[in-house]
Formats: C-alpha cells, structure tokens, sequence
C-alpha cells in the first residue's frame, strides 16, 4: 500500500510539472503573439494610410472624371431629347455662314435660284396648312368653350394684343428718338423707287371691318378685298370752262378690289361662331365638332413630319437671301444705325416689356416659359412668316409649355393675325426714320399719331413676309411724309422682317400663356361639371336600362292582357 501511495504521488507531482510548463508554454505564446499583432497593426496602419492617400487622390481623378463625363452626358442627353432645335439652330448658323461665302463666290441668279428653292419648298408646305390649321384648331377650340369661357377669354386676349401693341409702338419712338438714326445724306446715297399710292385712314379701317365679314368664303380662303384708286375722267360740266390741266380731267375715284392673300381674318371671324354654336348644340352636333378634332390632329401630325426638314430649308433660305443682296457693305454702312434702332427697339421689347408683363400676371419665370418656344422662334427667325410657323407655335406651347389647347387654338389663331408687336415697333421707327431722314421736325401730336397709326397699320398687316413695308404707306399718309421713301428699306427689310416676326410669335405665345393662368380656374371649374353631366346621364342611362329590363322579366299575371297591363 505505501509503495502504492507512493507511486500515485509520483504520478500527481509529474501531471503537475507539465501542467505548469504548459501554462508557462501558452503564457509566452500569448505574449509573442500580442507581440507580433501590435507590430502587424502597426504596418497596417501605416499601409492604410498610404491607402487612404491613394483612394482620396483617385477619387478626386473619378470625381474630375464624373463631372466632365456628366456634363457631356447632360449635353448630349439635351441634344437628344431637343435634337429638332439643336438642328433648327444649326441650319440658322450654317446658312449664315454658307451665305457669306457664296457671296465671296459670286454665283448666278441661277445658282442662287437653286440654292433657295429647298427653302421655297419649306415654305409652300407650311403655308399649305395655315388655312386648315386655323379651321380645324379654332372650330374644334370654340366647341370645347362655352360662351361666358370664350368671351372672358376672349376680352383677355384683346386687351392684351391692345396693350403690348401700343407699347412696343412707344418703345419703338422712344428708340428712334434717342438715337436719331435719321440723316439726309442717306437720299443721296441710296435710290430710291417711286411708291406714291393714295392710302386713307378711314379706307384702311373700313377694309379691315369689311374682311371680318366676307362675302364669300371660297374667296375668302385665297383673297381679301382692298380700296384702291383709279383715275377716271372727270365728268363734263358745260358751265366749268375747259381747261387743259391734267388734274381738272382726271380724278381719283375709290373702287374695290380682291387681291392675292388669305382673308385670315374673315375665315377667323366665321371659325369662331361655328366653333361656338356647335359647341352649344350638344350631341346633335358631336359629329361635325369630332370631325374638325380629328382634322386638327390629322394636320398637326403631317406638320411634324415637315418639320424635320424644316431646318434644312431654313438652311436654304438663309443662305440664298444673303447671296441675293447686292452692296450688302454699303447698304451695312448707310442703314446701320437704323437697323440698330430697330433691332434694339426689339431687344427690349422682347427681353423687358413681354416678360414683365407675364411675370406680373402670372409669377412665373418668363426664361423657362422662352426655352419651351425656342423652337417656334428660331423658325419664325427663319421664315419670315408668323402664319407659317402657327403649327410650329402650338406645339410648343401645348407639349413644353402645358398651355391647355383651347387656349392655343384661340389666343394664338387669332393673334397671328392681330398681335403684331414687332410690326409695330418696326412702322413707328421707319415712319420717324423716314421724317427725320427729310429733315420734317415732329410735334408731340404728330408722335401720338405715328403710334395710333403704327397699332392699326400692324393689326391689318397680313401675317407673311415683308407685310409691314405695305401698310406702312398708312403710317406715312397720315404723317403726310413721302411714301416714295419706303423703297429706302427693301435692302435691309430682309434681315428686319426676320426679327420681327420673331417677336411677333413670341407676343403671341406670352399672351397665351397670360391668358390660360387667367383662365385655368374656369377651364377647370368647366371640365369638372362636364365629367358631372357626363356621369350623371351616364347615371340615368343606366337607371333606364335597369328599369326596363325589371319591367321585361316581370311575369305576366294570368287573367291579365296588354291592355290591362
């Protein structure tokens, strides 16, 4: 038993030693382990460092790298989703410049003749669809609209085409006075062609009264009636002497006469009043206005295919107008200082007067509302024609402006037409050009009159190329200034007459743009009792068919027979 115990106590003391130099063993372990982990942190956080350094250096080149590679995707997103007026603008600027150039080439009529019949075409297509566009967009308009909605709508539209008229014709005074571009050096300089027509105020107005109410709608569609004078001999009094003076032979006797050109404002006038009767006949007259809906739809659909081609034919045009023009430096040098009052006139007109005006009305920013009509503007800028950039004109405002189609097909019709800012502007600078060019001083009457004038004379202006130099004759008769002096201006007409017209498609869209914020309470307060009325019968015509067929599986009673039933 003893050398038992013995041995067991031998055993423990031996499990003891190796437990003990495991411990030791595990603890030094620990310790070069700890050891090892800390210098291993350490070179971490010196290699993290240099880490650091390297992604913040790279992020900086990827951010670099981001930004730029943002900005050209935000460009080139811009061009892709506006690529018709990327294009449009680029056939301006290249046509600029491949005018200048043919000039330096010197081309043939011919030549030039080629040059510009792309845009001849241009323009014959879109002048194809002013007359079904205006009777389509105003007949369908008017239906949707009753007649409170039309006339306050209606009143609106009128006094702004009044009020912006009238101050770009201040504007226009105001500019010529100021600068004083007139000198009569220029008669000298430049010839000038004999235009002497008898032109009166009265005639003027009633002319404009008679085209709202034509006699004829065929001959609406392709021409309006206009007062001229004849000579005529003089009927013989046997108790006058005879004498042998022209003037007591001959006299001047007013006649009228039809001449080329859409009676827009007749058809406008007959649109209008078709558009509203049918709208008040209800679903007897659904078809007649679905048809003029479906019209509108077919003839916007045919102007957005044109208008793909629209900014080669800008192109065109451009370039054969510049190559046309001959003395372009002398005439530069002659009329430049009346082409810069002009073109500063419709500089602040465009950029203060029209966005003023709409941001008090509405309180919105005028350059966002600019951008969706840069389209319109750039083509008004190249066709000359506020008429044939119509279709141009209601696609911007109803797809990037969101101005309600009622209003576009209203406002914009007619102001075509009427709203003629530019034009106006231009009449009153060329009329106080033309008296300061004579060396005629104007009173404050006569400058009162230029601006009465100068509003009318633009409201009977037609809507196509180089119009205002025709009612200009107008302005000038009332001033009594010499009407032979408007050939002075056809050198520089070509350039003006662009700008104008671009201002004249813009007063017409801001004006929608007033008109709808005026108007969206009611055009919404309307579309909502329409949808009530809708339901309503929707509603009766429903109660009536349920009620019909609850009378149809009713079984007869026996006994009883139709009679009694």
């Amino acid at each position: 038993m003893s050398s038992l115990g013995h041995h067991l106590q031998g055993s423990l003391s031996a499990v003891g030693r190796a437990i003990s130099v495991l411990k030791n063993s595990t603890q030094l372990g620990k310790d070069g382990g700890q050891q090892q982990t800390t210098n291993q942190d350490a070179a971490d956080v010196c290699a993290g460092e240099d880490d650091d350094k390297q992604e913040v250096f790279q992020s900086q080149v990827t951010n670099m790298d981001t930004s730029a590679r943002s900005k050209v995707d935000l460009v080139l997103q811009w061009v892709k989703t506006n690529l018709l007026l990327a294009l449009t603008i680029g056939g301006v600027l290249v046509g600029v410049l491949v005018g200048f150039l043919g000039r330096l080439a010197r081309f043939s009529d011919e030549s030039i003749m080629l040059v510009s019949f792309p845009g001849e075409i241009l323009m014959r297509l879109l002048k194809m669809f002013i007359l079904p566009l205006i009777i389509s967009s105003l007949v369908s308009g008017m239906a949707q609209l009753d007649a409170r909605s039309s006339g306050r709508m209606g009143s609106r539209a009128l006094l702004y085409y009044i009020t912006t008229t009238i101050l770009a014709a201040i504007v226009g005074i105001f500019m010529v006075l100021v600068i004083h571009p007139g000198d009569p050096s220029i008669k000298t300089h430049v010839e000038g062609g004999s235009t002497d027509t008898k032109v009166s105020t009265l005639d003027a107005i009633l002319d404009i009264v008679r085209n709202l109410f034509p006699d004829n709608l065929m001959q609406a569609c392709f021409q309006q009636v206009q007062t001229t004078y004849k000579k005529v001999h003089k009927p013989l009094v046997f108790h006058e002497p005879n004498s042998s003076d022209d003037s007591s032979v001959f006299i001047l006797k007013p006649q009228l006469v039809y001449k080329d050109g859409t009676n827009v404002m007749g058809m406008i006038v007959f649109c209008l009043a078709f558009g509203l009767l049918a709208g008040q006949m209800g679903a007897k007259a659904k078809l007649m206005v679905d048809f003029f809906v479906v019209l509108n739809d077919i003839v916007m659909k045919l102007v957005g295919v044109v208008m793909w081609y629209s900014p080669f034919g800008i192109l065109c045009l451009i370039a054969g107008k510049i190559m046309s023009i001959e003395n372009l430096a002398a005439t530069a040098q002659q009329l430049g200082l009346y082409m810069i009052t002009v073109i500063l006139g419709l500089l602040v007109h465009a950029l203060v007067t029209l966005p003023g005006i709409y941001y008090a009305f509405t309180r919105k920013n005028p350059a966002v509302f600019f951008q969706g009509m840069l389209q319109a503007w750039v083509t008004a800028l190249g066709t000359a024609s506020s008429a044939a950039t119509l279709p141009i004109t209601f696609r911007c405002l109803e797809e990037n402006n969101k101005i309600d189609a009622r209003v576009t097909r209203f406002v914009v019709a007619v102001g075509a037409t009427v709203n003629m800012d530019g034009t106006a502007l231009y009449e009153a600078v060329a009329a106080i050009f033309i008296a300061q060019m004579n060396g005629i001083p104007l009173g404050i009457g006569e400058v009162i009159t230029v601006s009465l004038t100068a509003t009318l004379a633009s409201v009977g202006a037609a809507s196509i190329p180089s119009a205002a130099l025709i009612t200009m004759l107008l302005v000038l008769s009332a001033l009594g200034l010499p009407t032979s002096d408007i050939s002075l201006l056809f050198a520089v007409d070509w350039l003006l007459d662009r700008l104008r017209t671009s201002i004249n498609v813009l007063g017409d869209a801001y004006g929608a743009g007033i008109v709808y914020h005026l108007s969206k309470d009611e055009l919404d307060r309307m579309d909502a009792e329409r949808i009530v009325d809708a339901a309503e019968s929707g509603l009766a015509v429903g109660v009536k068919a349920s009620e019909t067929a609850d009378c149809i599986s009713q079984p007869i009673p026996a006994g009883s027979s139709e009679t009694q039933m």
